[in-house]
């Protein structure tokens, strides 16, 4: 598509080599990065954006797959930027399906974070009858980052967070040597407690949580 080709010159243009690298290493090595910061990214998908809006909004979800096949983490988080903007509250109801995929594939915590918060977060808002089947499915996959995604796709929901739920999923999972769901635990108990904090410290008293889990849960807390 010309907008893809369009940002993906105007990010060759821009890149920064050794800043580049930097943000490399930062994610572990997992994708090379073109070195452009993300308010500057964002600045050129608006410039981008202008002559192409037509085709963005009426094709969104092609453009976002089209993003994530270059190895480039700007590529992939203009795809998620795009994504987000363009869904709004205008979930259709099988886009948890794109949802998943856009997930699972060049899975890293920053991309996994922001999906499981706006996209699948968002989606069950608007599909509440189909969250239950949706994170059963997630949190018995065999995927980290879908079972990630079970735990935290309330982040941003304050008083009306499943705290049933989200206690479910901390027990599912507990015993897990994972590092980015144990920290997942901890952050999203955290983030209830800021509304509920009573309900969160007694749980965690008596949840035999992994050190790493609890000490994010009540790092605010107490």
């Amino acid at each position: 598509m010309r907008f893809v080709t369009t940002i993906k010159k105007a990010f060759e243009a821009n890149q920064d080599i050794i800043y580049g690298q930097k943000q490399s290493d930062y994610l572990k090595n997992n994708f090379p990065c073109y070195g452009i910061p993300t308010q500057n990214r964002r600045e050129i998908l608006k410039n981008c954006s202008v002559e192409y809006a037509e085709e963005i909004k009426i094709d969104f979800r092609t453009i976002c797959w089209e993003l994530y096949q270059f190895p480039h983490r700007e590529m992939h988080q203009t795809a998620i930027d795009i994504f987000l903007k363009e869904i709004k509250k205008d979930f259709r109801i099988d886009d948890i399906a794109f949802i998943e995929k856009l997930i699972l594939n060049h899975s890293w915590w920053d991309s996994v974070d922001t999906l499981a918060k706006y996209a699948v977060g968002g989606y069950l808002k608007k599909f509440p009858e189909k969250t239950y089947s949706i994170i059963d499915e997630f949190s018995n996959s065999e995927n980290m980052w879908l079972n990630r995604t079970a735990i935290i796709f309330q982040l941003g929901y304050k008083s009306k967070t499943d705290f049933e739920l989200l206690v479910s999923e901390c027990e599912k999972h507990k015993h897990s040597k994972e590092f980015f769901i144990q920290k997942a635990i901890g952050w999203a108990l955290r983030e209830y407690g800021s509304v509920n904090p009573n309900a969160v410290l007694e749980y965690v008293k008596t949840a035999n949580l992994k050190p790493l889990s609890k000490k994010e849960a009540i790092r605010k807390l107490i």
